[in-house]
């Protein structure tokens, strides 16, 4: 893995300001253009037009050229520009997808950018985490969405229930006095594995650990707990046990009106209001429980980080682009232009008043991701995990069918 040295990356400061820009990667025209991949829909075009006319009154020598990529089959065309010469300067990609990417030594290290000008001690862990290898930081955090509980507030009101739980023993109970007459407690299938993983966090467990090389997890006491608490949270509704959570889609079953709780991201209230207009105004929303009050639980986040090719041609100036990009002042706006979450613990409060992704950033504060393995994507791609949940669901020993599982996740660790 490519690192620079503190020392390095002061010289080349240094030199140029002492030589001009020219000195750096990029430099010497009198306007550069930066290159910039972002994902379909990760903004809209109305916040693109604010950040392109802002940057260019306060950079005018740069032309930015934004080009749009579907998530689908991202993964090989990027992995195909960063070996190329013509890479793009600045590249959004999934935030667990940095590992794979920097496994091939072809992204920039970003760790004095990090450290002196972006603030990264305030960052989400899952957005930071995943971005970090070795020590390194290659992918700089840019935005995060996480799941919530998505509640029907007249079923609440109807038990009784006057407030969310805040803890995760109030939410089995709640859960519980809302599991009647007709009504499910909660709609939980039973291949929900990124629910799973953050109550495996909150136990202290892991989906895998690094132990010299990556070992599946699930067998510990720790996680073994995790699943103990989702078994008991499902019993309280009529979610499949062996179907994940589009199968059929959840958002489509809490649209009948039957079910009080889900646990999604606040997006798919917008797919339960159209399918029953009935429900719009009713659906409220609150962060996962943790075990303790005042500390949401532990949550999976996906989101978006931004790397810069060890390749790529204006590299001093996609630097200064991405600085924008994940600052204070445009991560207000796309929180607030994308409801999404915004990359510090700091700039929640920007979220005051809107109770969904408020809900979110709660919970963000303590999310996770899945290990920082480059191997990863081989785990999802035949998941182990999703047939061992069904497994303890439908009554199987709960330690034996982790262990079977574990191993399974090991061997798909195992570097190819």
């Amino acid at each position: 893995m490519k690192n620079r040295s503190l020392a390095v990356s002061v010289a080349l400061v240094s030199a140029a300001a002492v030589g001009g820009c020219g000195l750096l990667p990029g430099g010497g025209s009198e306007t550069r253009t930066v290159r910039i991949w972002l994902m379909k829909d990760s903004v809209t075009d109305d916040f693109l037009n604010r950040f392109t006319s802002d940057y260019k009154q306060e950079n005018p020598s740069v032309k930015l050229e934004f080009t749009f990529q579907e998530w689908t089959g991202i993964g090989k065309k990027v992995t195909a520009a960063l070996e190329s010469k013509k890479a793009p300067d600045v590249i959004e990609v999934g935030n667990t997808q940095v590992a794979q990417y920097a496994e091939s030594d072809a992204l920039w290290d970003l760790t004095l950018e990090s450290v002196r000008d972006l603030g990264s001690d305030d960052w989400l862990p899952g957005l930071a985490e995943p971005g970090s290898i070795n020590g390194s930081q290659y992918g700089i955090p840019w935005y995060a969405a996480n799941r919530v509980v998505i509640y029907n507030k007249d079923l609440f009101a109807g038990a009784g229930i006057k407030q969310p739980p805040t803890t995760r023993s109030q939410w089995l109970e709640d859960s519980g006095k809302l599991n009647r007459g007709g009504v499910q407690g909660i709609y939980l299938s039973g291949q929900d594995w990124y629910s799973l993983a953050g109550f495996i966090w909150d136990e202290g467990g892991e989906l895998a650990v690094e132990r010299g090389e990556w070992q599946g997890a699930l067998d510990t006491p720790a996680a073994l707990r995790g699943m103990a608490f989702y078994k008991k949270l499902q019993s309280y509704g009529e979610g499949p046990k062996d179907a994940d959570e589009e199968t059929p889609p959840q958002a489509e079953v809490f649209a009948k009106g039957d079910v009080a709780q889900m646990i999604a991201v606040p997006s798919a209230a917008t797919v339960i209001e159209k399918r029953n207009p009935r429900l719009k105004g009713k659906l409220g929303f609150f962060p996962v429980p943790g075990k303790t009050p005042g500390r949401p639980g532990a949550v999976f986040i996906g989101g978006s980080d931004l790397i810069i090719p060890e390749n790529a041609r204006e590299r001093s100036a996609a630097v200064d682009v991405v600085k924008a990009l994940a600052g204070a002042k445009w991560q207000t706006d796309l929180a607030r232009t994308m409801h999404y979450v915004p990359n510090k613990t700091t700039l929640a409060a920007v979220l005051a008043g809107e109770e969904s992704t408020a809900a979110m950033a709660a919970g963000a504060a303590h999310g996770r991701a899945t290990p920082n393995s480059p191997q990863w994507a081989s785990v999802e791609a035949d998941n182990p995990i999703k047939p061992y949940m069904t497994a303890v669901l439908q009554g199987k020993e709960p330690g034996r069918a982790a262990r079977a599982a574990s191993e399974r996740i090991t061997a798909a660790l195992a570097p190819h």
